[in-house]
């Protein structure tokens, strides 16, 4: 559990980037390093979490720890992830992000946001090479990346592993079929079913029970709540919903302040509620933070378990084995959209930014160096450029 616990915060301290960047360093440390979990529960689970509300990095992460240490691995994972950039946003709140301003704390996230760049790559590399095996899985690949540059929102999550699984249904080959059923997934007992129903019952009892109970935590637990229930897309998806549910709470500039907070913290983008929740008027700004962070989490967190026996008892069903196969494919094409936009856009400004990757890349491919040996190689760099266009 311990090990659960630090393994987590550790990323949560260094995992610049986005959702993808924190699956890429998911995929890094869980499956190629600790063999935590296989590439192929690791995709199916992405997959899962790509369908449900919530932050899909932090339900992966959630999913990675339950794997290793049942609900309170799984609890654990979450806090590790999820505690460093909640005690920076709430220090954040409490002066105004004026850190966020100094240019060598610009320097460190440019330098943390290439690194993003080189993990994400490694891990398209080391997944392409597994899922894409023909020309069939390379046609779907491309046409989720296409169609994921091309959309936003719920269609551009969902629809990409939907039509590969109904394709991977009608048209993978019986032979193809076989060769994933080498790896049975058991089948959730009925016990686990009616765990499903508990999880489901109790999501649905929160959105409706602080309704009736009118107190400023309960208004601020519910407008989280909500939001964290009927977000896709990321925690850049959640200011424009949070800000007509919390009203006149806080003011225009709070919100923004606390998106331009959270986009230079490493961890999820969803603890932008704890930026907010700490700026909440009549409520004691820490408090405000931990439930508002809590609330924005939480229902994630309930549909994942809600919906992971069901999603296990549809993978081990012999027909769904076809459907693995492209919806593999499907995951691999959505991270080569997201390698392009956000991540590859909001950290390359130059060729020199480009050199650096190239190096950093074949580092990390030929010598397997740690990430945080890259990490510092790639910050002295960005110094020394400053310093010499410094004069």
């Amino acid at each position: 559990m311990l090990e659960i616990f630090i393994r987590f915060l550790i990323l949560g301290c260094m995992s610049f980037g986005g959702p993808v960047a924190h699956i890429a360093y998911f995929q890094r440390e869980f499956v190629e390093k600790r063999k935590w979990i296989t590439e192929k529960e690791f995709a199916s689970a992405f997959s899962l979490c790509q369908f449900l509300p919530g932050p899909a990095s932090s339900q992966l992460g959630m999913f990675i720890g339950y794997h290793r240490g049942g609900y309170a691995g799984s609890f654990l994972a979450f806090l590790g992830f999820t505690f460093p950039s909640f005690a920076l946003l709430t220090t954040a709140a409490f002066y105004n992000a004026q850190w966020g301003r100094l240019e060598s704390v610009a320097l460190l996230i440019q330098a943390a946001k290439l690194l993003a760049v080189v993990v994400v790559a490694d891990a398209i590399w080391n997944m392409g090479r597994q899922f894409i095996t023909n020309v069939f899985t390379f046609l779907v690949c491309f046409a989720s990346a296409g169609w994921t540059l091309w959309q936003s929102g719920l269609l551009a999550q969902v629809m990409p592993i939907l039509l590969a699984g109904v394709l991977g249904w009608l048209f993978v080959t019986h032979k193809k079929r076989a060769s994933i059923e080498e790896e049975p997934i058991r089948t959730p007992s009925a016990f686990e079913l009616k765990k499903s129903v508990f999880f489901f019952a109790i999501f649905i009892i929160l959105l409706v029970l602080p309704v009736f109970i009118q107190t400023p935590l309960s208004h601020l637990f519910q407008h989280f709540y909500q939001a964290g229930s009927f977000v896709f897309g990321g925690g850049h998806v959640v200011l424009p919903l949070l800000q007509p549910l919390i009203g006149n709470a806080i003011t225009e500039s709070v919100l923004l302040e606390g998106y331009a907070a959270a986009q230079l913290v490493p961890g999820p983008m969803f603890t932008i509620a704890s930026y907010i929740g700490a700026s909440v008027e009549g409520v004691h700004p820490f408090l405000g933070s931990l439930v508002a962070t809590l609330a924005v989490f939480f229902p994630g967190a309930l549909l994942l378990f809600s919906a992971l026996p069901l999603w296990e008892k549809l993978m081990a069903h012999k027909k769904f084995s076809g459907s693995i196969v492209l919806i593999n494919a499907a995951v691999v094409g959505l991270l080569v959209s997201a390698f392009y936009q956000p991540i590859w856009v909001s950290a390359v400004r130059d060729p020199f930014d480009i050199l650096i990757l190239l190096f950093s890349f074949v580092l990390l491919r030929r010598y397997r160096l740690s990430v945080f040996v890259l990490l510092a190689g790639i910050c002295m760099s960005v110094f020394a450029r400053y310093f010499l266009q410094q004069g």
